[in-house]
C-alpha cells in the first residue's frame, strides 16, 4: 500500500491520478474534505481507502498501521501563507509530518515530503537547498517557518540521508480550484477575463523593479509530478531538493500568457498591495536545481506559456480537473 497525505489536495490529487495511470490503486488516501469542494479532486480516482487527517495520526501514534506500506507521500498541510494561527500551524505542519516521518524510519518505510520555497523568505540568503544554508534561512510567514522547521529537524538529526524532501516554488495548474485565496493567479485572471475586467497585478513598491515584474518560478503541476514519481521509482534520491524550473519569470509575463491562451489582447491593471503583505512580500524566487539535477536526471520542463495554454484551454475553459 502507498500512503498519500494531502490526496485531495491540490498537488496530492495529480499524484493519484499519476499513480492510477501507472497501475497503481492500493493507495490509502489521507485527506481532511471539509464542506468545501475539494472532494471533487477524488473523482474518477482509484484508490483503496480515505481517511481522514486526525484519525489517521491517531492510528500513527497507537500503532494501528499495517507495516506493509511502499512508500509514504506526505503532501498534506496547512499552506496558506496568511495563516496566523501558529500553534495550528506547529501542530498540523511541523509536529504532524515528525510524527509521521518517524513512524515511517522506525519501520523502514520511504519517506517523501514536501517542504516549501516559502523557507527562503525574502530571498536575501539566496535559493541554494545546500544543507549548510539550510539552517539559515528566514521565513517571512509562519507558513514557511513551520516547513522550515520541519526542514532543520530532519538535517539536525542526520535524517536527509534516509527521506527525500521537495521545497515547491509556485505550483500551479489543474485541481488547485478549491483553494480559495491561494490559488494560482491564472485561475483568478481566467476569471476576472471572463467577467470583462483586466488582470489585476499588485503594484511594485521597491525600487528599480516596475509593476508586475516581480518574479516567480512558476512551474506547470504535471511537472512537479513527474519529479515525485521519479523519486518514487528511484528510491536511493534522498536529501531535501528544489522543485522549480529554476527559471523565473515575471507576474507580467504570466497574465500576458493567460491572454495569449484566451486569445485576449492584455489588459493589465496595477493595484495597491494591502499593507500586511507588503513587508512579507517575495520580490523574486527562482530554484536552484543544481543539487536535483546532479542526484537525478536533468528535467525538462514545460515552458510557462505552453503550460498556461494547457491549463487555460484543456481545463479552465471547461471546468475540468485532472
Amino acid at each position: 500500500m502507498i500512503i498519500l497525505t494531502g490526496g485531495a489536495g491540490f498537488i496530492g490529487s495529480c499524484l493519484l491520478e499519476r499513480l492510477n495511470r501507472e497501475g497503481l490503486d492500493d493507495i490509502l488516501v489521507v485527506d481532511h474534505l471539509g464542506t468545501g469542494e475539494k472532494w471533487k479532486n477524488l473523482r474518477g480516482k482509484r484508490f483503496a481507502e480515505y481517511m481522514d487527517k486526525e484519525e489517521f495520526l491517531d492510528t500513527v501514534v497507537q500503532g494501528g498501521l499495517e507495516a506493509s506500506v511502499e512508500a509514504v507521500f506526505h503532501l498534506g498541510a496547512c499552506s496558506s501563507t496568511t495563516e496566523t494561527d501558529a500553534g495550528y500551524l506547529m501542530q498540523n505542519n511541523t509536529q504532524y509530518s515528525r510524527l509521521l516521518a518517524q513512524w515511517a524510519l522506525d519501520s523502514r518505510v520511504p519517506f517523501l515530503y514536501a517542504s516549501s520555497a516559502a523557507t527562503y523568505g525574502d530571498g536575501g540568503l539566496g535559493y541554494s537547498d545546500d544543507d549548510r544554508v539550510t539552517p539559515t534561512l528566514k521565513p517571512l510567514n509562519m507558513y514557511g517557518f513551520s516547513k522550515q522547521l520541519f526542514d532543520d529537524w530532519a538535517l539536525r538529526n542526520g535524517l536527509l540521508s534516509q527521506i527525500t524532501g521537495f521545497k515547491f516554488f509556485n505550483v500551479f495548474g489543474p485541481n488547485e480550484y478549491h483553494k480559495g485565496d491561494m490559488k494560482s493567479l491564472v485561475v483568478k485572471a481566467h476569471a476576472q477575463v471572463l467577467s470583462g475586467g483586466p488582470i489585476r497585478l499588485f503594484k511594485s513598491y521597491r525600487e528599480g523593479i516596475a509593476h508586475g515584474e516581480q518574479v516567480r518560478d512558476f512551474i506547470y503541476v504535471k511537472d512537479a509530478v513527474e519529479v515525485l514519481w521519479y523519486a518514487f521509482k528511484n528510491p536511493d534520491l534522498k536529501g531535501l531538493f528544489n522543485l522549480g524550473t529554476g527559471r523565473a519569470r515575471s507576474w507580467n509575463s504570466l497574465a500576458t500568457a493567460v491572454f495569449a491562451a484566451m486569445g485576449r489582447k492584455p489588459d493589465i491593471e496595477y493595484i495597491d498591495m494591502p499593507e500586511a503583505l507588503r513587508g512579507k512580500y517575495q520580490y523574486h524566487t527562482q530554484a536552484d536545481t543544481r543539487k536535483l539535477f546532479a542526484s537525478a536526471r536533468e528535467f525538462e520542463f514545460t515552458p510557462l506559456e505552453e503550460a498556461v495554454k494547457d491549463y487555460v484551454q484543456n481545463y479552465l475553459d471547461s471546468e475540468s480537473y485532472l
